[in-house]
C-alpha cells in the first residue's frame, strides 16, 4: 500500500478540487461512489440519530442521511478541507437545511469529540487518503456510542491477482497527478475495527474491477 500524502498537502489538494470534486469522483468511479453512499446510509442511519459524517467532503453522504434522521436528528459534517465544507454549505443552503447542520474542520486522525458521542458515524471515501487509515477508523469507532453503527466505504484492492497487479501499475501513473488521484489508494480497515470489538452487520464489494470499493457497516456492542 502506498503511503498517504502529508496532511497539509492533502488539505491543499482538496481545497483546489472542491468545486469539481463531485463530478470528478463520479466520473472516475463510473458512478459507483454514489451507489456506495446509498448502501452505507441505508444500512446504518436511523430516524432521530445524532450522525457524524467524517471526511464529509461536499456533503453528498450527509444529505442522504439528513433525509432519514428527520428534524429530530442531528448532523455534523467534519472535514479537513475548508474548501470542501464551503461547497457543502452552499448545497445545504440551497436545500434549506443549513440551519440544522454543524460544519467543523479538523483531522480525522485526531477527532475533537468525546468517546461515545454519536449514534451513527459515516465515512465514505475519506479513509483512503489518510496517512494512517487504521488509526482514522479507530477514531470513528471511539466516538461511536455503544449500540451505534459505523457505515464505511473506501477504495479496496481487486481480489484477482492479475487485476491487482494492473491496478497497481495504473495507480503508479495516476499518483503522479495529485489533483486527479486526490491521495486515494486501496486500504483495509475492517480487521482493525473487528479487533477492537466491532461486529460486522453488512458487507459488500462494488465498483469497477480495477478500482473496487469495500462497503460495510459495523456495530459497537452495548
Amino acid at each position: 500500500m502506498k503511503e498517504g500524502l502529508e496532511t497539509h498537502y492533502l488539505e491543499s489538494i482538496y481545497n483546489h478540487v472542491a468545486h469539481r470534486y463531485d463530478l470528478q469522483h463520479a466520473w472516475l468511479t463510473a458512478g459507483s461512489d454514489e451507489r456506495g453512499r446509498h448502501m452505507v446510509v441505508n444500512h446504518s442511519v436511523r430516524p432521530g440519530d445524532h450522525v457524524l459524517d467524517c471526511g464529509s467532503g461536499t456533503g453528498s453522504t450527509a444529505f442522504l442521511a439528513s433525509n432519514i434522521i428527520g428534524p429530530e436528528g442531528k448532523l455534523t459534517l467534519f472535514d479537513l478541507s475548508d474548501g470542501m465544507l464551503n461547497v457543502a454549505r452552499e448545497k445545504a443552503k440551497s436545500m434549506g437545511v443549513d440551519k440544522r447542520i454543524i460544519f467543523q474542520t479538523g483531522d480525522m486522525i485526531n477527532l475533537p469529540f468525546a468517546d461515545n458521542t454519536f449514534d451513527t458515524v459515516l465515512s465514505t471515501y475519506s479513509l483512503c487518503p489518510l496517512f494512517d487509515p487504521a488509526r482514522g477508523a479507530l477514531e470513528l469507532y471511539r466516538v461511536l456510542k455503544p449500540g451505534g453503527q459505523a457505515g464505511i466505504a473506501h477504495s479496496a484492492a481487486p481480489s484477482n491477482p492479475i487485476l491487482n497487479w494492473l491496478a497497481d501499475r495504473v495507480e503508479d501513473l495516476v499518483w503522479l497527478f495529485p489533483n486527479i488521484s486526490i491521495g486515494c489508494r486501496a486500504v483495509s480497515v475492517l480487521p482493525n475495527l473487528q479487533q477492537a470489538g466491532a461486529k460486522l452487520k453488512y458487507h459488500r464489494k462494488i465498483g469497477v474491477p480495477l478500482w473496487p470499493f469495500e462497503v460495510f457497516v459495523v456495530e459497537k456492542p452495548e
